[in-house]
Order: C-alpha cells, then structure tokens, then sequence
C-alpha cells in the first residue's frame, strides 16, 4: 500500500479546488496578532513602505550602526541562527539539517517525464526539486505534476523557478510550495546593459514603485497560502537599474535581495530564504558574506541557500562548488545547498550531500571531537575584511649569483602546484613517463617547462647516491626550474646538490636556519600548534617558502588563519603553500576535500600554492593530482591553465543537449589558457554570467544559438550544428586562438631513455 501524508492530501485537495481544505491544517492554532491585522492595512506602495536605510548615503551606517561580523563564530564553527522557513513538509533554518536539493532538467510541459525525473531524484535523497516555469503553460503543468506525485506518494516539495513573469508566479502558487524569484529580471524584464543616469538616491529609489506593483500580489499570495519563497539574486542577471547604481559587485546583489525582502517585510510576510549566486566563488562567497553581515547588523535571521551557479561538470564543477559552498558552510552559513552540475540531477545528490555531511561534521555543538579540535587552536583576533577581497602574495626566492639552479623558478607568482614523486618514478623506464606526468614538454627526451607543469616536487626520500639513473632525471628537472623539496633529515643522510631542504620550524629555529650539506634553501613546515613567537621567527629565518601543514588535533582552518594573522602582524612575505595530505580514493571525495578545506583559505586571499600527498595507499596519479591542484588553483582565481568555462546545470528552459554540445565545445576550445568560455542553453542568465567571459555561447530558439563577445551579441541566429566552428572562428577573429600542439610519438618520448 502507497503511504500518502496527510500533507500530500491536504494539498491534493487545494488544487482540487477547495483552498480551504488546504489551509485548514494551518489554523488549528491561534494566529499571531501581526497575522490578525487587516491585509488593507499593510502598504500598497513604494512611499508607504519601510525601506531599509540607504547604505550608499551612510544613513544605514547612522540608523544602525557599522557593519560587523558575518558568521556566529569566528573561532570555532557554530550555525548561523535562522527562524524557521516552511516549505510543505520540509523546514529551513538553523534548527533543522541542511535541506538538499537539486533541479529538473525536463521540459515542464512533459509532465510524465518531469514526475519520473522528480521521483528519481527523491528516491536518490533529494528534499526538495526545482522546475522552471516560462509561462502559463508550464504554470499548469506543474499542477498536474505536483497531483501526480501525490498520487504516486510523493510528497516532496517542489519550487518554481520564475523569471520575468510576475502573474505566472501568482498563478504557480496555487500549486507548488516554493516560488523562486529573481530581483535582477522578476520586474525588470528582460536583460540588457543598457546604462542609466542616477543623479541623486531619490531617483534611484523613485524606480521602487513598479518594484512593488510587480511583487505585492505575489507576496500576498504566497502568505495566504503559507508558500515559502527564495529571494535568489544572481551576479549575471543583476538589473541595469542595479548595475547602473552600484555596478556588477556584491553589494549590488545583496541590495537587490534587501529591497525584495523589505518589501515581503512590509506585509509582515516572513517565509522566505536568501540566496547570492555567482559563476564566480569568490564573488558568490563575499555576496553571501557581505548579505549575512548585514542581516546581523539590521537583526534579520532569515535563511541562507547556497550555491555556485553554472558551475561545469566532473571534477571541476565540483571543485568549483566546494569552493564557494564549502568556505561558507565551514564559517556555519548555510541552511540549504544546491551544487549546479551539468550533468543529469541525480549526480548532483552525492556532492550535495557530502558537503552537507562534512558541515555538519564540524559543528562544535553536535561534534566533540570537531569542538576539542577548534578549542585546541591557539588564540588569536581575526582581521580578515570580508567586504573587500585582497590576496596575499608571497614574495618569491629569487636567484643569487651563487646559486647553479634558477631558483626563482621554483614558484609561479599566480600559484604553485608542487607534485609528490617517489624515488621508484625515476628509473630509466620511468623517467619519461613521469615528465608527461609533470606536465613537462619533452625534446630528445629531455623536459622543459610548459605552462601547467608542476612548479617544484616533494620527495620524502631520494634515489641513492650510487642511483645514477635517478639522479640524472632529477638533475634534467633542476636545471629547467623545478625545484626539488627533501626533508633536511633525508638530505643529511643522502645529500643531493641544489635541493631545499625541509624542517619544521622548531627544527629551523633550534638550527638556526642552518641547511644540510649541498642545500641550496630552506622550506619551513607549520603544523599550527607553535606559539605566536616561534612563527614569527619565520621572518628571521628567510626561507624560499612555508608548508602549512596543519597538526590532526587541531582544526585546520582556524589553525591556518591564526598563521595568517600571524604572518600579517609580522610582516612575513614567504610564500605560503598548504600541504594537504588525504587518504580519499576517490576523486570526486578529494575535489570537494581540497574546495572545501583548502579553497576556503584561498578564497581569503591566504596561500600561494598546493601540494598534494596521498597518505597510504596510492590511489591517483602524478598527473591527476597535479591537473587537480591546477584546478583548485583556476578555481580559486588564482593561475589560468587551461580554458575556463562557465557552463549551467540546465534545466527546462535549455534549448539544446547541453552536455553533449559542452563537450563538444571543450574538445574544441579547452587548449586555450587564459581565455574564458560560457555555455548557457537560454537567456535568462547567458549576458550576466558571460560578464566574467571572452566568448558565450547561448540558445536563443530551438535549434539556433548566438554567440557573444563579452557582454555583445557578435552572431545570431546560428545552427546548431554549425554554432561550434562559428564559436572557433569567433576565437580566431579576435586574436585569442592556437591551433592544439601534436602529442609527442610514444617512440620519440622513449629516447628520454
């Protein structure tokens, strides 16, 4: 027998027609005294509301004093407190787990497709399922779409995605428990980049009333129905008014979402959620750092959704995703995560959950070994700015008139990838194979440094002296740049000729900084747990660069930001690279390991680089985990290495098969580093999200696609088929092309032997 909830029925019965049934569970209480009031009382208009107070003229600054801190704790990892949101029969807030959710992919007007995808992915664990809603059309069918499920015995929560249609919205609230709206087009309509002229803040706010005659009748539905709402501005579909007034910026986007929810406020309407999306995880993670912020200091506690948008697909989108999403939950801010795959939504459960397990993993209230770790942390203040990105650069070793090796290779100013290589990896056999691994370009079998090979490589043990053969190809690395990192321990017993040797700080300090026979520099290895006056010894001890290597007992990223603290009052400039040993065999796991607990440093600006080691058992190769911090280091926007896209997740709007023409368009263009592609399947975010890239590609009709350069449609119109070499030759007309370099013969690269 299929179990259906006594919320499933009650809403079965509303889109029967019979809203009273629907509402009846919800007035068994007695309600509110705010609730009680007259709905002719709120206000009607723009002049009658309660706006906050402006915070370009410094009035909000005046009324409710400066802005303070973002997150709960800044030294150990406690929930933002929230209200609670209701969403059917699922809450959001700080009292509750982290609701995950994902998005359909199917054309909404197929409904028996979009009901089998929707109960695939709450089969697969998801909460709640969102579906794009153009029209009337689509507004119907999702109608049938939420009475099927019901019927099927699902009573999983759905949203509709509303973009420029604000009747539509009234007219999908009938039947679905979240409506999605953005401020960047819900009134606006359709995009453009058109520049408007604000003399002074008075014409600015004069454009609020056709805000507020397009929200009001949806605001007051979604209260009569207890419908929840989310307030989701994104950094590509921002409005020409915003953008015109406070720029493409993250104080833009969160004062788009301020104005939306004062006018919700206005009606005494709470039951609904923030979300600050960018393509970019830096810009995504200070909008929701800057929106939180603010919420603190205006006493708001409304929910927080999560996530990076139009973030790609494989490793990468998840990386890129954990970037952003997994910085912010590690600081307790989050109540809601949706990681945007361009993949089908059932993939996207399985990093959507694990970022969820790992958040609620380190809160301290629920985690006492996560709470002992996070207590063990030294004390320190934290001066982080969160309202202004600024990354810290090291200052790299540079070359003495001594030294026989080019020493200020050995790091890249953009970001250093270090590899791991064990001796048995430069055997005559091995040899070549390990400088494609690298990265290394290869001549007569002998390596030179491309654009992605590994800066410098960590062995925790060396060939012997007698091993001529692996002497010979570290020796082949060394004089193109690369360094090579030993411990000063291996190197007093095997000494090698031009290696930097690595101590641990109290190792360094009881030495003096003293370097073993042959060493040509020292590294420095802190695992947090020195005390303030050790570390700043650092600065004495002129090392080539520091390993942040953070002790197990203590939490990592507050043992690492109270270094950067450190190293900031001091003045230290040494090249700071975190070292991060994982025991994940899978590389999906290890993505959103390094995004989260790596990116969420570099995402404040802290580090110069990464190195990877496996712990135990081997389960990636040189070449994964080098691609992987590169990656990390793209992802971070840090050091371009290949072409970056910016792909959507898709959803019912898209007008072509999205992951096959990705791939198509990655075949064809992903050699170009430092050039930045968008692949959107419709207009509703393409022009924005292109903002941050060279070339966009994006449907416009079935079957056709414009290309654009920057925020300019350059060609319209173009069948599919031919869009992908139209997208090539639009590279090439502006000069930002290279035709793909010949892979080396495998028997050309043997001669290495």
């Amino acid at each position: 027998m299929v179990y259906i909830s006594p919320y499933a029925v009650a809403t079965a019965l509303a889109l029967a027609g019979n809203v009273d049934a629907f509402l009846a569970p919800r007035t068994t209480s007695t309600p509110s005294s705010s609730t009680r009031i007259n709905a002719e009382s709120y206000p009607s208009s723009a002049e009658d509301i309660l706006w906050t107070p402006s915070w370009k003229t410094g009035a909000r600054d005046t009324e409710v004093g400066p802005l303070g801190r973002y997150c709960e704790d800044l030294y150990s990892v406690k929930r933002r407190p929230t209200r609670t949101v209701t969403c059917g029969p699922i809450k959001f807030g700080s009292d509750h787990p982290i609701v995950r959710q994902t998005m359909a992919t199917t054309d909404t007007a197929k409904v028996d497709e979009s009901i089998e995808q929707i109960m695939r992915c709450a089969d697969k664990g998801f909460d709640l399922v969102r579906i794009t809603v153009q029209g009337k059309r689509e507004a119907n069918a999702a109608a049938q779409i939420r009475e099927g499920l019901f019927k099927k015995g699902y009573d999983i929560p759905l949203c509709a995605d509303m973009h420029f249609q604000p009747k539509v919205a009234q007219l999908v609230a009938d039947a679905v428990e979240k409506i999605r709206i953005n401020p960047g087009n819900f009134a606006d309509g359709r995009k453009d980049f058109e520049d408007k002229v604000y003399e002074s803040e008075d014409d600015y706010v004069k454009e609020r009333e056709y805000l507020t005659e397009a929200m009001l009748p949806l605001v007051t539905k979604c209260k009569e129905l207890n419908r929840c709402m989310r307030i989701g501005t994104n950094h590509g579909s921002l409005s020409s008014r915003v953008l015109s007034y406070y720029g493409d910026t993250p104080r833009g986007m969160v004062e788009s979402a301020i104005e939306f929810a004062d006018i919700c406020r206005s009606q005494d309407y709470h039951n609904f959620v923030f979300s600050m999306k960018a393509s970019n995880p830096l810009v995504m993670v200070q909008s929701y750092r800057l929106l939180a912020s603010e919420m603190y200091r205006l006493d708001w506690d409304y929910p927080l959704h999560l996530g990076v948008t139009e973030a790609g697909e494989g490793e990468d989108g998840r990386m890129k995703s954990a970037v952003g999403i997994g910085t912010l939950l590690a600081d307790g801010l989050g109540d809601t995560v949706r990681v945007s795959l361009t993949e089908d939504p059932e993939f996207e459960y399985e990093p959507c959950n694990r970022l969820s397990e790992m958040a609620e993993g380190r809160l301290a209230a629920t985690n006492p070994a996560a709470a002992e770790r996070q207590s063990a942390v030294r004390s320190y203040v934290d001066t982080r700015d969160i309202t202004n990105y600024s990354r810290r650069v090291g200052t790299l070793p540079t070359k003495n008139d001594s030294d026989k090796v080019d020493v200020d290779l050995f790091l890249n100013p953009n970001g250093s990838v270090i590899s791991t290589v064990l001796p048995k990896m430069l055997s005559a056999d091995s040899a070549p194979y390990l400088y494609k691994e690298l990265g290394f370009k290869t001549a007569v079998g002998m390596p030179f440094k491309d654009i992605a090979t590994s800066d410098s490589i960590f062995m925790r043990t060396l060939p012997k002296a007698d091993d001529a053969q692996g002497r010979t190809a570290l020796r082949r690395m060394m004089e193109v740049g690369t360094g090579v990192i030993v411990p000063s321990k291996e190197l007093e017993e095997n000494p090698l000729e031009n290696a930097v040797a690595l101590s641990s700080l109290t190792e360094a300090v009881e030495s003096n900084g003293k370097l073993p026979e042959g060493a040509v520099r020292l590294a420095i290895e802190i695992d947090g747990s020195e005390d303030d006056e050790t570390i700043a010894k650092v600065k004495d001890l002129d090392p080539a660069m520091v390993f942040i290597s953070i002790d197990a007992g203590l939490s990592q990223l507050h043992a690492a930001r109270r270094v950067f603290e450190i190293f900031k009052t001091n003045d230290i400039q040494t090249p700071a690279i975190h070292h991060y040993k994982t025991t994940a065999g899978d590389s999906n796991e290890l993505a959103l390991e390094l995004g989260t607990k790596v990116g969420s440093l570099l995402t404040d600006g802290n580090g110069d680089g990464i190195l990877i080691e496996q712990v135990g058992e081997t389960n990636f190769s040189v070449d994964f985990l080098r691609n992987t911090g590169f990656s990390l280091l793209q992802g971070c926007r840090m050091r371009n290495t290949k072409t970056e896209f910016v792909s959507c997740p898709s959803c019912g709007r898209t007008l072509f098969d999205l992951q096959e023409t990705t791939a198509q368009i990655q075949e064809a263009t992903g050699h170009l580093p430092g050039v930045t592609v968008a692949v959107m399947g419709c207009i509703v975010n393409g022009p924005g999200e292109m903002a941050d890239a060279d070339f966009g590609y994006v449907g416009t009709l079935p079957g056709k696609v414009d290309l654009y350069y920057g925020k300019e449609v350059v060609r319209k119109s173009i069948p599919n088929e031919e869009a992908v070499d139209s997208l090539v030759d639009l590279i090439k007309e502006y000069d930002m092309w290279k035709d793909k370099e010949e892979e080396e013969a495998e028997e050309e690269v043997a001669v290495a032997a």
